[in-house]
This record gives C-alpha cells, sequence and structure tokens, in this order.
C-alpha cells in the first residue's frame, strides 16, 4: 500500500515541536529521520507512507527515478534493480527502487567528489609547476 500524507495543513509551530522533539534523540536515527521529515515538510515536498511489501510497476518507478521507461527496463534487464513478474507484468518492491536510488545517490556523490579532488590536485600541480618555472 501506497499513502500520499496531506501536509498542506501543517502549521509551522507543529514543525518547530517536531524539530524540539528531534533534539531528545540527538545522534541517533530517529533524529536525523524526524529532522529530515520536517525540513521535507518545510520545503513542500509530498510525503508518501508505504507498507513493506509494496511494489511499483514499471511505469511507476521510472517516473519516481526521473527517466524513461526503456531505460528502466534496461536497468531491470541488467538485474541492476531486482523485480519479479506479476502474470506478464514486471512489479519492482519499494524497498529494491529506495536501495537503488540510495546507491545512485552515494555514486554521484563519489564521483562529484572525485572531480572536486582532482580538480583541486591538477590546481595544485600547476601551482608547483609555476613556481619551478
Amino acid at each position: 500500500m501506497i499513502e500520499n500524507l496531506a501536509t498542506a495543513e501543517i502549521s509551522t509551530e507543529q514543525l518547530d515541536d517536531l524539530e524540539n522533539l528531534a533534539k531528545g534523540f540527538a545522534g541517533s536515527q530517529l533524529h536525523d529521520l524526524l529532522l529530515s521529515l520536517s525540513r521535507c515538510i518545510r520545503d513542500g515536498a509530498t510525503i508518501t507512507a508505504t507498507s513493506g511489501a509494496a511494489s511499483l510497476t514499471p511505469n511507476q518507478a521510472a517516473e519516481r527515478l526521473g527517466m524513461s521507461r526503456t531505460h528502466l527496463y534496461k536497468l531491470l534487464d541488467r538485474g541492476e534493480i531486482p523485480s519479479h513478474r506479476v502474470g506478464r507484468d514486471r512489479r519492482i518492491d519499494l524497498r529494491d527502487l529506495a536501495r537503488f536510488e540510495a546507491e545512485r545517490q552515494n555514486d554521484r556523490r563519489e564521483l562529484s567528489e572525485r572531480f572536486a579532488t582532482q580538480h583541486r590536485t591538477r590546481a595544485g600541480a600547476i601551482d608547483e609547476i609555476a613556481d619551478l618555472l
């Protein structure tokens, strides 16, 4: 089951209360979860509650990932995103899709950090060469 939660009517005071509650759990995953929830609501994001067994159609998964259905099917065929069959149709467990999204985000972050480090290293090497000349 997937359910979008209405957050538009949550007041600023209630969000402040949620953030104050989160402070009581400093350093824990619950702290991070509550602050993330509050931030998302303040930003106007849609909050979706799901059961552990929720699954998506390829169309829904592609939309969530912001990619074409064709590209999603390539990922499914290569096994990068697990899927199962329901009759002739495919379904993707939401937890598998969330895992793929997290891995993709980590890969992007690592690539970004590698490029930033490479740029700093290159700039440092250029400075050293310039000093030698």
